[in-house]
């Protein structure tokens, strides 16, 4: 695997090649924003959610540079398919686009329903063209793994890092056989991978780390970084040009995941 095959890939799901680092709008302010496209980040994960202060610069990305960008999105909440209908038709309209590349129900039996009403809503959705490729964000990776083998769900948006690498026996392998794209997050497992716990001796984790970690395995299509601002995307994008984990990185980084989870 070169330089170029890990930082960037083609997603079948999404149709288009894209940044393997994707952006997730909820911390980054407007000037990292527009550095990270400018550095080639083309995976977009915006919601209405905290990232009102985004909007006019996602907006002029979208009209400037559509073709090339990804954008995922999904309503706040997607009990019914109603609701889940008026939630897309408001973000097009809001966002004045035709198409959501990656629209996605948010947090699986939390916040969402996996249902006949809310699966019936979502592919005709996708059937109208309306939205490209339909997914969810799920914790719970059994479920997860259920529906990878049985739904006809695109795009799975998992919890996975050094801390949690569960996915690696409950979902990963139910996807062989389909084509459904993988979206990491909670690579830093909310940022507890980059302190070390009282019994570690050496270094902890660096975020760059993290996200090397998460794209080391060639089932993940994608991560999602938090940065708040330019440096911080900055120094991610530096580490990624290091390249996947040797194997002695996998091993300490491994037992440095297991130490933080206890």
């Amino acid at each position: 695997m070169d330089a170029n095959s890990f930082s960037h890939r083609y997603v079948p799901a999404f149709g288009k090649r894209v940044h393997r680092l994707g952006l997730a709008c909820n911390m980054i302010d407007e000037r990292g924003f527009e550095a990270a496209l400018e550095q080639g980040l083309n995976y977009i994960f915006w919601t209405a959610l905290r990232t009102g202060h985004l909007k006019p610069a996602l907006k002029r990305a979208l009209k400037a540079r559509r073709e090339e960008l990804v954008l995922a999105t999904g309503p706040s909440f997607g009990y019914f398919g109603g609701s889940i209908r008026r939630a897309a038709e408001r973000l097009l309209s809001d966002l004045g686009i035709d198409t959501i590349d990656v629209f996605q129900l948010f947090w699986l039996g939390v916040s969402s329903a996996w249902s006949e009403g809310t699966m019936e809503a979502l592919l005709r959705l996708k059937e109208e063209g309306k939205v490209r490729s339909i997914g969810v964000s799920i914790h719970d990776r059994v479920r997860a793994g259920e529906l990878a083998r049985e739904s006809p769900l695109d795009v799975f948006m998992l919890r996975y890092s050094a801390a949690h690498p569960g996915a690696e026996r409950d979902v990963f392998p139910q996807l062989l056989a389909r084509k459904s794209a993988v979206v990491a997050y909670t690579a830093t497992s909310w940022r507890k991978l980059l302190k070390a716990p009282a019994a570690w001796e050496g270094a902890p984790m660096t975020a760059g780390d993290c996200y090397r970690f998460c794209l080391s395995n060639a089932n993940v299509d994608l991560v999602l970084t938090g940065a708040a601002n330019e440096t911080e995307l900055a120094e991610n994008l530096k580490a990624l040009e290091r390249g996947p984990l040797s194997h002695e990185e996998v091993g300490w980084m491994r037992r440095f995941g297991t130490a933080v989870h206890g």
